[in-house]
């Protein structure tokens, strides 16, 4: 998503408190659900939503359900949109009880590894696509770049440091942390799956290290240059 765009969207005091009051619901919203709440008039809400649906925020489903006159629009964050930390409850319950039913299944470091590699070849191809072209990058680099970009938007704030051939990046936040911390041998092997679907999918370093939390605090992985 192209941030200019949304921190101009975001700039305005109603549109921040509108996409809070979205980013905290678990399910979409009318226009007249928001105005409720943040006791607006819901003519000031509508074109607040609609300078942020075309800044890509919002999505918008059409409810006409045993509604009478015009259908009702629903509104809701996109998928890609930045949640600011505000994810609805239900997720972290969730995330929690999916982690301890895989954790009762016991499957091994590779298995779960696996699931996370899936997700790392998609998340790569989407940062080829999304690169600029032609890129004046090494395939080392921009393997780099394109792993610490993505760990950035997953929130693990990683900071990198070069010593010729092998560079170390600190995953210096861990937003799964306390759910890293109860299951380890899941969570933690999901994240190296991710960072070894990366690498694998876009080339120029191989993974040589994972450190996890059972080895060191922050962990980091190692990237060593082809």
């Amino acid at each position: 998503m192209d941030r200019l765009p949304v921190f101009k969207a975001l700039g305005d005091n109603t549109r921040y408190a509108i996409y809070l009051e979205l980013a905290r619901s678990p399910m979409a919203l009318s226009t007249a659900d928001i105005a409720e709440a943040l006791e607006l008039h819901p003519n000031t809400v509508r074109p607040h939503l609609e300078r942020m649906r075309e800044a890509g925020l919002l999505e918008v489903e059409v409810d006409n359900r045993g509604a009478v006159g015009r259908p009702q629009h629903l509104y809701s964050l996109a998928p890609d949109s930045p949640s600011l930390g505000l994810e609805p409850p239900v997720y972290p319950v969730l995330s929690g009880m999916l982690a301890r039913v895989a954790a009762a299944l016991a499957p091994s470091p590779e298995e779960v590894a696996e699931t996370g590699r899936v997700q790392g070849h998609a998340a790569a191809a989407r940062r080829r696509e999304e690169a600029d072209s032609p890129r004046k990058k090494d395939a080392a680099s921009a393997c780099i770049a394109a792993v610490m970009a993505e760990l950035t938007d997953m929130g693990f704030d990683p900071a990198s440091a070069d010593d010729g051939n092998l560079t170390t990046v600190a995953f210096t936040r861990c937003p799964f942390r306390e759910l890293a911390e109860a299951y380890p041998e899941v969570v933690c092997h999901l994240h190296r799956g991710i960072i070894e679907g990366m690498v694998d999918e876009l080339g120029g370093v191989d993974v040589d290290r994972f450190g996890t939390l059972a080895d060191r605090d922050p962990c980091q992985v190692d990237l060593a240059t082809r």
